[in-house]
């Protein structure tokens, strides 16, 4: 037994982190607010903004946990390593902080998760914007946690995921980390993803808070113009619900200004919010770098210690990757009165208090029983779920039948860069694209199965020719007419187009790279052009991270497909929606743009946001609206009741619609509810998503789908920036996405302006009935 206080097991964490506290020096407590990244300095290119020049000098890891030790840095995400290699390095480097510093504490590993553990030989999920797609939070959450039990095996406490930003302008780079453009969808699933991850002892990181997404002509970085309105009503409500309703342990800076302020220096934003109003009880952490960018990018704060003492009386407690401005000019600060020490103790306990919940602080803790060195990081259960995700994420936005495929289609051309590349069906933060580029002798890690191998086994008997007619990003035309000519000769032709992710301009998708407009990259509008010419049906499919411009395309398309880059069983997704083994069940998160230019544009906006006719000679009407998606069935909608015609400011009412598959095989359809505030004291959007039930159906089965709507949900920013619900008229619309809304209602909302706080409803619980 041990007779130090933090060792008690049976004591509240909180009691125990403020005993250790109490022991702390001056320089251990500043210590657990920084991070070591090992090996960092040997790695040739970036996996975060500017990590070349950072790397340069920074300090040996015995250097940082000299006193102590806050977070060790992607131990299993830097440089390829297996899982026995990986364990047997988690445990040298707890075993070095805990064996030579004082008081023994260890560090959080933290690692990232966006797309399944990013480590060499774990399953690559889909992407976010594939998960969004699903519009299955059940899915998600069931993902979260394989991903969470994996990490947390082999010594992970942290991932940092998800991505809670809402699209705002589809050329951002970074429109498939996210969760789509609607802040409730964003929020739902955002949520999920917390609750699964955390419930496998590992703290959930929400990124990024706030306003990343809305940049400037979506340049990555760029400064956020939008106004406190946008912020509190769009940006915002997902952060709040993971924060409350999912109760997510961490929360990620943004590197953006706002106004003109810094995400990294806002204490109106990480403390008066985040804190203050919506009760958050975790750990912020820093973007990486983004401490360090007060100084050098924003020119906020003069120097490295400068900028400490700004991000840390804003309410940022660990700097992230490394400790270049919580170190010991931070610790002189303090000394010389310059900064608070309860600013310092503020922050510690907060990251004590995370390592006495993980067990850290447990009298016997030791690093090797942290580990299992076992694991098998893509077990068959996980590519299994892997590829339903995948499966329930593709959607058919245009059909004139040629899908799915007859028998008669027994030649096929299967054409275009994605469709023999298994890398264009990963996002930019799985592993392969994100890492293994620096090791191009290594291999994947993984299988990954292209389109081309994947249809050829799900059609054994058809003669399919894969021809890629030009590269993602180039504009070689030389094999245009080598796949023309494979497309005359073909029954139908499968044109397979879209991104190649990557980092800081390396892909046409991911971090750091930003479109200029929403044209197909390269020559692939050519190729496209060309292949549509031949008079052959013509199969587009679109495997992308962001939603390109289809409008030149999808009339003369005999079928669209948009798969959001779909992970590693993407291509089996894709081979059996094809065939029609599986029906497409998937759902846009991001509406389709029509024409390349006059971005940005969501389906959230009010009514001089839409097509003006007679105002402006711009329509903005998109291709394929949010929520859209076709099946190999059909469904039909009717009975719309809402249960009261007048609820008052702050009741309830019940919203039910029948939904029938009226077709001859089994689909799902999601259910979506959206609502039209009237008038308004501000303008309000013309449909905003409410809610939604993806509901399974076997042929002739009808499902009763009930919306239990309080009239929190329809609240929103007053004039004077409180939140308020207001009476006064909403339609109610339920259907098969925002521009297809066959059931329609209205009630009243009688009584006083009614001001609401962060204890509001947040969520519309749904139940289904189903009845043959």
């Amino acid at each position: 037994m041990t007779d130090k206080p933090w060792h008690d097991t049976s004591a509240d964490p909180a009691r125990r982190a403020q005993a250790l506290l109490a022991e702390m020096t001056l320089e251990e407590k500043v210590a657990q607010l920084g991070s070591a990244w090992p090996g960092n300095e040997q790695v040739s290119g970036n996996v975060a903004p500017m990590q070349d020049v950072f790397s340069q000098g920074a300090a040996t890891f015995e250097q940082r946990r000299e006193h102590g030790l806050g977070h060790l840095t992607r131990v299993f995400g830097t440089a390829p390593v297996d899982v026995a290699d990986g364990t047997a390095r988690v445990v040298k480097l707890q075993r070095d902080i805990v064996d030579n510093t004082r008081l023994r504490v260890p560090a959080i590993v933290h690692e990232e998760c966006l797309t399944g553990f990013t480590t060499y030989g774990a399953t690559v999920y889909p992407a976010p914007l594939a998960w969004a797609a699903t519009f299955d939070p059940e899915l998600v959450e069931r993902m979260a946690a394989a991903i969470g039990a994996d990490m947390r095996a082999v010594g992970v406490h942290q991932g940092l995921s998800p991505v809670l930003d809402v699209a705002r302008d589809h050329r951002w780079g970074r429109v498939e980390e996210t969760l789509g453009e609607d802040p409730y969808l964003v929020g739902m699933l955002g949520s999920a993803y917390v609750r699964g991850l955390q419930s496998e002892g590992v703290i959930a990181t929400l990124k990024h808070f706030a306003g990343y997404s809305a940049s400037r002509a979506a340049r990555n970085h760029a400064p956020v113009p939008i106004g406190p309105r946008e912020l509190r009503d769009v940006i915002l409500p997902p952060f709040e619900m993971a924060v409350r309703d999912a109760g997510a342990g961490s929360v990620m800076n943004a590197y953006v200004d706002l106004d003109g302020v810094p995400a990294a220096a806002d204490a109106t934003l990480l403390t008066g919010v985040l804190r203050d109003e919506w009760g958050f009880e975790g750990t912020v952490v820093s973007d990486y770098w983004a401490v360090a960018f007060l100084a050098t990018m924003h020119r906020v704060a003069d120097g490295a210690a400068d900028a400490g003492a700004l991000a840390l009386a804003a309410g940022i407690d660990v700097e992230l990757p490394d400790a270049l401005c919580y170190g010991a000019e931070l610790v002189e600060r303090v000394r010389r009165g310059e900064v608070d020490e309860a600013l310092v103790d503020r922050a510690a306990m907060r990251v004590l208090r995370q390592k006495a919940e993980l067990g850290l602080l447990d009298p016997d803790w030791t690093p090797e029983s942290d580990v299992d060195s076992s694991v098998d990081l893509d077990a068959g259960a996980h590519r299994e779920l892997a590829r339903r995700i995948a499966e329930r994420s593709v959607v058919l936005l245009a059909n004139d039948g040629v899908l799915p495929l007859a028998a008669e289609h027994r030649r096929i051309a299967l054409v275009g860069p994605c469709a023999d590349d298994p890398l264009a069906f990963l996002g930019c933060y799985s592993y392969p694209n994100h890492v293994l580029p620096r090791y191009p002798g290594l291999g994947l890690g993984i299988e990954v199965p292209s389109l081309v191998e994947a249809l050829r086994a799900e059609l054994p008997d058809a003669e399919i020719t894969a021809v890629p007619g030009c590269g993602v990003n180039d504009d070689d035309r030389s094999r245009f007419a080598e796949a023309v000519t494979a497309a005359d000769g073909a029954d139908v032709c499968v044109a397979v187009v879209g991104d190649r992710a990557g980092l800081f301009g390396e892909g046409t998708s991911g971090e750091g790279c930003d479109a200029p407009d929403l044209r197909l990259p390269g020559v692939q509008e050519e190729l496209l052009s060309a292949l549509l010419a031949t008079g052959t049906p013509v199969v587009v499919v679109v495997v992308s991270g962001r939603p390109y411009a289809l409008g030149a395309h999808a009339d003369h398309a005999a079928a669209v497909v948009q798969a959001f880059l779909p992970g590693e069983e993407g291509g089996a997704a894709l081979a059996s929606i094809l065939s029609g083994r599986t029906a497409p069940s998937g759902r846009l998160p991001v509406q389709v743009p029509r024409h390349p230019g006059g971005q940005p544009a969501t389906y959230l906006h009010p009514p001089l946001g839409g097509n003006s006719q007679g105002i402006s000679n711009l329509d903005p009407t998109p291709a394929f609206p949010f929520g859209h998606g076709l099946s190999y069935t059909t469904f039909d909608y009717g009975g719309l009741t809402v249960s009261a015609e007048q609820v008052p400011t702050d009741g309830t009412l019940d919203i039910a619609v029948d939904v029938r598959n009226s077709g001859e095989r089994a689909g799902s359809e999601v259910v979506q509810l959206y609502l039209d505030d009237v008038q308004a004291q501000v303008t309000r959007p013309v449909r905003q998503l409410a809610g939604f039930a993806r509901v399974d159906l076997a042929p002739g089965e009808t499902a009763r789908v009930t919306f239990t709507l309080h009239a929190d949900r329809t609240s929103f920013t007053g004039r004077d920036l409180g939140r308020i619900v207001e009476p006064g008229r909403i339609d109610v619309h339920v259907g098969r996405s925002v521009a297809d809304l066959p059931c329609s209602a209205s009630f009243e909302l009688t009584g006083p302006v009614r001001n609401v706080g962060h204890d509001r409803v947040l969520t519309t619980p749904v139940t289904v009935t189903i009845r043959g």
